[in-house]
């Protein structure tokens, strides 16, 4: 009986779902080799909301992340979620897009594709798989897990094997708001393996104290990998912490082996890094919260939730919030919350609270009930997808969304050319998903700050600079783009 693998997620999810997607990759860097000497089957270090935080905050170009992580970390395959039809965006991208982001991220260095789509429609999923195996890598089809009338077990297992199907060569369980309970987890688990015959992972978050207990479970069902990530960037709103699964494992036949005292020296770098990323945390998101199984809301999405909240002026608020979350969801055709889809149901959420129930409809809202992101699992509630229609004056969508857009790499490239920005492809992807951003990065570099870092200084000095790990082999210096400069940093290498 193989042990079960450990992915770890400290360098994305972990600092995703703690400090808002903060850290920085000077930050990763003196880490990354000791991660890479651990033994994990895989490294979670991009995706997510880490490229649009990277232009938007850091100055720093986010392909450059990927690159400088595999030099210092060449062992262990560096994986990314990936939104399908979305890439790392809100909205829908033509397919030549999608396939050619793909194609960029793969030859940055990047070996798996969590691939997701946030209504578990296939038709969005399809171009990413397709591409992913067009680049020889690994597409990790992902279930978006939630629990609603609409989403059965029987509904879930029929979804891996459109997966499969599909060309994924492994499945994922995506459990973002940390709401699967172990039995249902052993189920999927084992169900999932006797349909597919792939490898199956569990992902989930702490927030509802429920992650460990369902880990354990999925392990003894069969799972291949489960996912951790480091304390204190660990447990709370992230994944379980490494040290602590390996304990709950303790006596277990599959429990796999890893250097504890390696595991204390990260944990002791992570916890200086935490610091340095104090404007970002909060308590709040360090703690089991029970009410998690009711509104749902996302670890990776609560985090940044509260600090878009407290710019708002509506902290206070955040439980009124937070109870009409589910509402919106239910009028919305039940739609998972994770990413774009949490974040607009969040939106809308919040416009409800401050200006009373649909008052105020968001455009990506709307988008929603019109099937403009895809199939719902449940139809729309009919006032609100009729004031959807009145609204905007359209009908509901019935095709796959990006059936309707244009090709348009040859037309983003010759936007770039005619304002003398670079035109390489990686230049293509990132003005396709974020022109403002990408345009101010390589012009007006200097320009790029973060307003929640300057509000509250660091406790402990300049977060480019964190106190290394204690010194285990050589160094070497590697450059990184930094606010648009090329910088150097000093790096350890693991024999």
């Amino acid at each position: 009986m193989k042990p079960v693998a450990f992915h770890n997620t400290v360098l994305r999810d972990g600092h995703q779902s703690m400090a808002a997607t903060r850290m920085k990759t000077s930050q990763m860097l003196s880490a990354a080799p000791i991660l890479d000497a651990m033994g994990f089957r895989m490294l979670e270090t991009w995706g997510g909301a880490t490229i649009d935080t990277s232009l938007r905050f850091l100055g720093e170009q986010p392909f450059d992340r990927v690159r400088a992580l595999r030099k210092v970390a060449p062992k262990t395959p560096q994986g990314m979620l990936l939104r399908g039809q979305n890439i790392v965006q809100y909205k829908c991208f033509p397919d030549d897009v999608v396939e050619l982001f793909v194609k960029c991220t793969a030859e940055a260095g990047i070996e798996v594709f969590r691939i997701f789509d946030g209504l578990n429609d296939p038709r969005n999923l399809a171009p990413a798989i397709a591409a992913v195996k067009k680049a020889g890598k690994t597409a990790r089809g992902e279930i978006c897990y939630t629990t609603s009338p609409a989403h059965t077990p029987e509904a879930f297992l029929r979804f891996s094997e459109e997966l499969k199907d599909m060309g994924c060569v492994e499945i994922g369980i995506k459990d973002m708001s940390g709401v699967i309970t172990p039995r249902v987890a052993a189920e999927l688990v084992a169900g999932i393996i006797k349909r597919t015959g792939l490898p199956v992972t569990l992902h989930s978050h702490e927030t509802a104290g429920l992650a460990a207990a369902s880990y354990v479970a999925a392990t003894d069902a069969g799972a291949t990998a489960i996912e951790t990530s480091i304390s204190p960037f660990a447990n709370g709103t992230s994944q379980p912490d490494t040290l602590r699964m390996l304990a709950l494992l303790d006596g277990n036949p599959r429990q796999p082996s890893f250097d504890r005292k390696k595991l204390a020296e990260l944990r002791e770098y992570f916890t200086k890094v935490y610091k340095e990323l104090d404007a970002f945390t909060s308590p709040a998101n360090e703690t089991v919260d029970s009410d998690t199984l009711v509104y749902q809301v996302p670890g990776g999405m609560l985090s940044n939730f509260r600090v878009q909240l407290k710019d708002m002026g509506m902290s206070e608020r955040i439980d009124e919030v937070l109870a009409e979350i589910p509402r919106v969801r239910e009028c919305l055709g039940w739609a998972p919350l994770v990413t774009p889809i949490s974040q607009i149901v969040g939106t809308q959420a919040m416009l409800n609270v401050k200006f009373g129930r649909w008052k105020n409809f968001s455009p990506a809202a709307m988008d929603i009930a019109l099937g403009n992101y895809g199939r719902t699992p449940a139809p729309v509630d009919r006032e609100v997808l009729a004031l959807a229609e009145k609204n905007t004056g359209k009908s509901p969508m019935s095709s796959r969304p990006a059936d309707s857009l244009k090709p348009n790499v040859d037309n983003l490239r010759k936007q770039l050319a005619e304002k003398g920005l670079p035109t390489t492809d990686e230049a293509v992807v990132l003005f396709a998903m974020f022109p403002m951003e990408y345009e101010k990065l390589i012009k007006k570099p200097e320009a790029i700050q973060d307003p929640a870092a300057a509000a509250k200084p660091s406790a402990t000095g300049p977060a480019s600079a964190p106190p290394a790990p204690r010194p285990t082999g050589r160094h070497q210096r590697l450059q990184i783009t930094v606010n648009g400069r090329r910088a150097e940093a000093l790096v350890e290498e693991i024999p």
